[in-house]
């Protein structure tokens, strides 16, 4: 069951019209445990960068405003999902619903496909583009899409971040693309294992042994396949990524 709050109170139904019919926004969406997020402040600065560009002619909420409005929505909820959008107007809605469990997955078959979000760079609400491409792919048999850039360089999966390892060290897209909040807590997670991690261009799988899809709903889900080339040698991988997620600190809301 989802609750959902706009600034602090229940919306009112000129409000949620808005918020359905407008598709102009962005968000970020969390996993609360136990009161706490990991990774809080890179979701407040992606709040507060994305308003900047989408409403550069306003003054965003703050930081301790949107901590606010996500524990008063929480009320005494321990675990949830929550999402915070902001919206024209600067009129931040908190939605609430159950905590997906933070388990292991079954691998990901995935298909590719040419596509690049409007401002890659913003977790934003124009979504219907990835979603057509994201549902194609499943009526293809495939679990999910792995969008390539223009020039043929894999960008991002359809709501992850997807990551590599070539068997020394994890490899990251270079690319116009989300930069996730899980992404960044995974490299601080890795860095402090002392984990060799880089980003650079990819053009090709050749050289890279295997792959996973990273987000808020979990950190390490292996990908099987990428179209016709098969990625069975995840569990060293996913393995790592999990150990890297343990090390990051969760912040209190």
């Amino acid at each position: 069951m989802t609750y959902v709050e706009i600034n602090g109170a229940p919306p009112s139904l000129e409000a949620v019209h808005r918020a359905a019919t407008w598709n102009y926004g962005h968000f970020s969406s969390m996993q609360v445990r136990r009161r706490a997020v990991a990774g809080l402040e890179l979701h407040l600065r992606r709040l507060r960068e994305a308003s900047a560009v989408l409403f550069p002619d306003a003054t965003p909420p703050t930081d301790d405003t949107v901590v606010r409005l996500i524990g008063q929505a929480l009320g005494d909820r321990q675990d949830a999902s929550v999402r915070v959008t902001v919206l024209p107007g600067l009129d931040v809605m908190v939605s609430i619903s159950d905590p997906v469990a933070d388990t292991p997955r079954a691998p990901l078959r995935v298909r590719t496909v040419v596509y690049e979000r409007e401002l890659p760079e913003l977790k934003h609400v124009a979504t219907m583009g990835l979603t057509y491409h994201s549902l194609q792919a499943r009526r293809a048999g495939f679990d999910d899409v792995l969008f390539l850039g223009a020039d043929g360089g894999v960008r991002e999966g359809s709501v992850w971040n997807v990551v590599f390892s070539d068997g020394e060290r994890v490899v990251w897209p270079e690319a116009p693309m989300l930069t996730g909040v899980t992404m960044q807590v995974l490299r601080r997670g890795l860095d402090k294992l002392g984990v060799p991690s880089e980003r650079r261009g990819i053009t090709s799988l050749e050289g890279l042994r295997a792959a996973a899809a990273a987000n808020s709903h979990c950190p390490a889900q292996p990908l099987a396949s990428v179209d016709n080339r098969e990625l069975p040698d995840h569990a060293p991988l996913t393995d790592l990524l999990w150990q890297a997620w343990r090390e990051v600190t969760w912040d209190v809301i």
